[in-house]
Parts: C-alpha cells; sequence; structure tokens
C-alpha cells in the first residue's frame, strides 16, 4: 500500500508564490509516474503537472511558466512550486501516484488565491 500527504497549502494574494509537497510512503513501485491535479469548486478535477522518474515533465497549458513541478533524488517526495498565482488557480490540489499496479491518490490542500 501506497500512503500520500500533502502540504503546504495555504490563502496567497494573487500574484504571490507557494509550494507544495506531496511525500509518500509505503510499498512505493520503483517505476511510476507522479502527478499533482485539482479541483475547485462546482468544477471537474483537472490535471496540472506530472512527473516521470526519469524527471521528465509536462503541464497543463494554464499553468506552464508559473508552476513547476519537481521530485527529490529518493522519489518519494514531489513538489508543485506556484509562482505568479491567479484567482483562477483556487482549488483543492491531490497528488496522485501512477504504477503499472494501480493508483494512489492524497487527500488534498487547499490553495486560495485571491484577488
Amino acid at each position: 500500500q501506497v500512503r500520500l500527504v500533502e502540504s503546504g497549502g495555504g490563502l496567497v494574494q494573487a500574484g504571490g508564490s507557494l509550494r507544495l509537497s506531496c511525500a509518500a510512503s509505503g510499498s512505493i513501485p520503483k517505476i511510476n509516474t507522479m502527478r499533482w491535479l485539482r479541483q475547485a469548486p462546482r468544477q471537474q478535477r483537472e490535471f496540472v503537472a506530472g512527473i516521470s522518474n526519469d524527471g521528465i515533465t509536462n503541464y497543463v497549458d494554464s499553468v506552464k511558466g508559473r508552476l513547476t513541478i519537481s521530485r527529490n533524488n529518493a522519489g518519494n517526495t514531489v513538489y508543485l512550486q506556484m509562482n505568479s498565482l491567479k484567482p483562477e488557480d483556487t482549488a483543492v490540489y491531490c497528488c496522485a501516484l501512477i504504477a503499472g499496479r494501480g493508483s494512489y491518490w492524497g487527500q488534498g490542500t487547499q490553495v486560495t488565491s485571491s484577488s
């Protein structure tokens, strides 16, 4: 079993920055992709950013140039550096670990960017 715990959310003014962390523990598959997704009120959950084992990243167009995903060398923690936040970035951000044997999800952390 894999457990994911997010941290780092909060309330910031538009234009501000936050850094989210997601720590994975348990029986972590060697080959995996970690992702950040978000869900705003009354909207569907959307993909934000992903990073593979070998560091390949991808992003939804709306966050390119402002949000950066990274992971530590041990591969068990993923980060989301969020700069130039906009009110439309307000959402609950969840991390996910995707592997051959299944997908694992965290509980999420609230990010609010006020105008």
